[in-house]
């Protein structure tokens, strides 16, 4: 694995085009390339250039050919919207990530990121999670859809190294949380959940407030900027051997609560004082997913925002949002 002391595997002079700039995953990576000096950024809104149309993506790529891919860009959302669609998760998945990655190798991208999920990994594997135990047992069935897609882009990633040198890497983050997050009532993750539903009871002085399953859940959360921080760290310096069995990093805090202490402290961060009820009739998901973060430790990468740090700001980002639309 490479150590930072390596020259960078990536230069301001590079064209880069971050997929899926638009998200809480993306716009943090943009962020990330603009403080690092990466100024030369190619974007693409989805009305500018689908992403599931192979021709186009195709012809964006001939016309373009940026140096440096992120693909940021996925369908992503909550156990519910996981559960409900699972055709939608594996199709729209599978096609923006099979398009970006081959047009990106075809016309001569330099270097590629892809990132994944920390829903890759078997429901009930070890803890907490190593790179390696990828493809070790069943995943777990709420959103294994989406799961799949993921793995099957890591794998072309390596396939794609292995077979003709093409320099791709793929990251695997945790839950993640930040500005942009997705605030949908019912295809949002689980933090931008909470966050909306004890603003609004907050709001409307609602005596309670009900959580889906048991709280017993543990979940590991990062900042989209921390993200943003790993990505440009990975570009820089992460430099996998084609023969090596474990083709990508784990990215996360190393460190996870209950989701019934996580509601507490999105409540307390709130403002809202009311009791906390749990609906145990709907799915917990997987009962544990803590990364183990040692691979990419060994190359000079760690978290910087603390989960309370981190969930003030993300409040106060969805305060301006919530306020410029109303």
């Amino acid at each position: 694995m490479t150590s930072p002391v390596s020259p960078p595997l990536i230069s301001p002079a590079d064209r880069f085009f971050v997929a899926g700039h638009r998200g809480m995953a993306g716009s943090a990576i943009c962020r990330a390339l603009q403080a690092g000096g990466h100024h030369n950024i190619l974007t693409a809104t989805r009305s500018e250039l689908d992403l599931e149309n192979a021709s186009a993506v195709s012809a964006w790529f001939e016309a373009h050919k940026p140096d440096v891919v992120v693909l940021a860009a996925a369908k992503v959302g909550g156990i519910y919207a996981n559960d409900s669609q699972p055709a939608d998760f594996l199709l729209q998945n599978l096609k923006i990530q099979n398009h970006v990655i081959e047009s990106a190798w075809r016309t001569g991208t330099r270097r590629l990121l892809f990132l994944g999920s920390s829903c890759i990994y078997p429901r009930d594997c070890p803890q907490p999670i190593k790179e390696e135990y990828l493809l070790t047992g069943p995943l777990e069935p709420t959103n294994e859809w989406y799961a799949i897609a993921k793995i099957a882009g890591i794998k072309l990633c390596q396939a794609l190294r292995k077979q003709y040198g093409f320099d791709a890497i793929s990251l695997m983050p945790t839950n993640l949380y930040g500005p942009g997050d997705n605030y949908h009532p019912t295809h949002s993750h689980v933090m931008a959940a909470l966050i909306r539903r004890f603003h609004e009871a907050k709001t409307t002085e609602a005596p309670s407030v009900t959580c889906w399953g048991t709280g017993s859940p543990l979940r590991e959360f990062l900042h989209s900027d921390d993200l943003g921080g790993a990505c440009m760290h990975a570009l820089k310096y992460y430099n996998p051997d084609p023969n090596e069995p474990v083709q990508h990093l784990n990215v996360g805090t190393g460190q996870d609560l209950t989701i019934k202490n996580l509601a507490s402290l999105v409540a307390n961060t709130i403002g809202f004082k009311g009791a906390i009820n749990w609906d145990t009739s709907m799915p917990d998901g997987t009962p544990k997913k803590q990364l183990d973060t040692s691979r990419i430790s060994e190359t000079g990468w760690k978290a910087d925002i603390t989960l309370e740090e981190g969930l003030s700001t993300t409040y106060a980002n969805y305060l301006a949002s919530y306020k410029s639309k109303n």
